[in-house]
């Protein structure tokens, strides 16, 4: 009985993240690639690696050198929107020395952001190459997920981003830093969500899963705006979902408790409605040719 006491105590103590060994990435000499950057160069090489490949499938909105084009200006507003976007919506006060923006290796992106800058990527190609912008974005919009769980598993890698305090049995207990053997974070003895493996899940894993499944083994391709509007309403709710379990950044702390919801959920809202319109919209219009290319290197 009294051991039977003793391994419940024993199994209500909470996880420790630093208990879990993990390092910040791979220590190459001259420099440490961390694998927060190993997972947005991962995410773009498979989105070029992708595009390329679904291009020669029939009925392909663009042609190769309109992928090409693409890689490089979504790359560009990925890293220039994210980094915009979290200045604007997450950290104002980071104007206060607008050099400070262009430190991207301090962290702090915004997907909203990110989101944005890709749109008008996107829009820029398909104005300069008289391309349909909603089947330019079908296509890109089935490659991002991946990138993104794989940001997220960079993000629990580097103990960054956790949730809000819970009592659930897989509750972690944080801290900042390199974790150190033996180091329990003695200044954050606070179990939490593991919030980040939550969005791996519902705003990468799944969203990869179901757009890939869509895209390959279904015609919703040849519906201008099918594949764009799932995503963006899976996404959407994730996010607004994943929110009640992820800790605010403590400079919004405050604007959470007076608004009711977070910044994330406020901005995700709007998301939700346009994925719907658009998904409304292409499941009303009849399906494009599944002939040629529409447009030709």
């Amino acid at each position: 009985m009294l051991s039977l006491l003793a391994a419940s105590g024993a199994a209500a103590e909470p996880l420790y993240w630093s208990d879990l060994g993990l390092f910040p990435g791979f220590d190459l000499g001259f420099f440490t690639l961390r694998f927060y950057s190993l997972a947005y160069l991962i995410g773009v090489l498979f989105a070029y690696w992708h595009l390329s490949k679904s291009l020669k499938q029939p009925g392909a909105p663009m042609a190769q050198r309109h992928a090409d084009d693409l890689f490089f200006y979504c790359t560009l507003g990925v890293i220039l929107g994210g980094r915009l976007g979290y200045a604007i919506f997450y950290n104002p006060e980071i104007w206060a020395n607008p050099l400070d923006v262009l430190k991207l290796w301090e962290g702090g992106m915004s997907f909203h952001g990110g989101l944005i800058g890709v749109l008008l990527a996107i829009a820029w190609v398909s104005r300069s190459g008289k391309l349909s912008f909603l089947r330019v974005c079908d296509y890109i919009a089935i490659t991002y997920p991946l990138g993104h769980f794989l940001g997220r598993l960079a993000n629990f890698n580097n103990g960054e981003l956790w949730g809000r305090a819970s009592d659930v049995p897989w509750a972690m207990v944080f801290c900042d830093g390199i974790p150190r053997e033996g180091v329990r974070c003695a200044t954050t003895e606070i179990a939490r969500h593991p919030s980040q493996l939550y969005q791996a899940g519902l705003e990468g894993l799944l969203p990869f899963i179901v757009l890939m499944l869509l895209f390959w083994k279904t015609n919703a391709r040849y519906r201008p705006g099918l594949l764009v509007g799932t995503f963006t309403i899976m996404m959407g709710i994730a996010r607004f979902v994943n929110e009640f379990f992820r800790e605010p950044d403590s400079q919004l702390a405050e604007f959470a408790v007076r608004t009711g919801l977070s910044m994330g959920q406020w901005l995700t809202i709007p998301l939700i409605l346009i994925g719907l319109i658009v998904t409304l919209y292409a499941v009303k219009r009849k399906p494009v040719g599944t002939g040629s290319v529409s447009a030709t290197a």
